[in-house]
């Protein structure tokens, strides 16, 4: 709950800002106590304050400062956002690639900083939160495990280069997935469907898929042998799915390929 932080401010209410302001209200933190800076952005939800610019809060301190620009933004905005933070702001950054000895040299009068690596389904409750932070104080860990629960799944990693890992994984992820979702419904219509219908039934099948599998006892690789009798034709479609580890081999490639764009983006960010 924001309300364990006081005075909350963000830098940035885009897609993903507000969408983490849209749940903590849900949970019940108070609109009031919520300040956005963005030249752009409308209120993400009633009673939520947009300032256009830094200079409109002069003399306002944060009790938790969330970073929620592009990364590429960081040093156009960070000069003007630096007298906000103070030693008792835990400022909370969702950049990718920007690392907490790079977000120090910005703000070096914060209190604790922790890195969130959240991804879209937060929007609806459902997001994966993956935190890292340079504090052991059990108080602030809790509070910001209680901050990003109705976000959806908390994890804290042991290492700050997890964090490339873990942006490729489930950063990145739901695009893989919707990519996932468009290619099965093409497969669909290339077999005959209308492709109105086949995108129906392949959103559907992943939804259910998904949410059988999160309830499970047993592991999606267990799940899927469990559908796929032998000589049937789940199986023959998995043998194809299998053939030379070709999906396996390709997952990797893609997760690779993010990851390795997210560490030259910390490469960049170092200065």
């Amino acid at each position: 709950m924001t309300d364990d932080f006081g005075k909350v401010l963000l830098v940035g209410c885009g897609n993903m800002g507000g969408a983490m302001v849209r749940g903590w209200i849900a949970d019940g933190a108070a609109p009031a106590a919520i300040t956005a800076i963005d030249p752009f952005a409308e209120p993400p939800a009633p009673g939520v304050r947009i300032v256009r610019a830094a200079g409109e809060l002069a003399g306002e301190t944060a009790d938790l400062l969330l970073l929620a620009v592009k990364p590429q933004q960081l040093d156009a905005v960070a000069p003007d956002v630096a007298p906000l933070v103070g030693p008792q702001t835990v400022l909370l950054s969702i950049l990718a690639g920007v690392e907490i000895d790079a977000l120090r040299r910005r703000f070096p009068t914060a209190g604790t900083i922790i890195r969130v690596m959240p991804n879209t389904p937060a929007a609806i409750g459902k997001g994966v939160m993956a935190l890292y932070g340079t504090t052991d104080d059990p108080v602030i860990r809790a509070r910001a495990e209680a901050l990003m629960r109705p976000l959806g799944l908390v994890e804290w990693i042991s290492a700050e280069s997890l964090f490339d890992a873990v942006t490729a994984l489930s950063g990145c992820g739901p695009a893989f997935v919707f990519r996932f979702i468009d290619g099965l419904a093409r497969a669909g219509a290339a077999l005959g469907l209308p492709a109105d219908q086949a995108a129906r039934l392949a959103l559907a099948t992943v939804e259910g898929s998904a949410l059988l599998a999160a309830g499970a006892d047993e592991s999606p690789a267990q799940l899927a042998d469990r559908v796929a009798s032998p000589g049937g034709s789940t199986r023959e479609g998995m043998n194809r799915l299998d053939e030379n580890g070709d999906l396996f081999r390709l997952l990797a490639e893609t997760l690779a390929a993010a990851a390795k764009r997210n560490a030259e983006m910390a490469a960049a960010a170092r200065g």
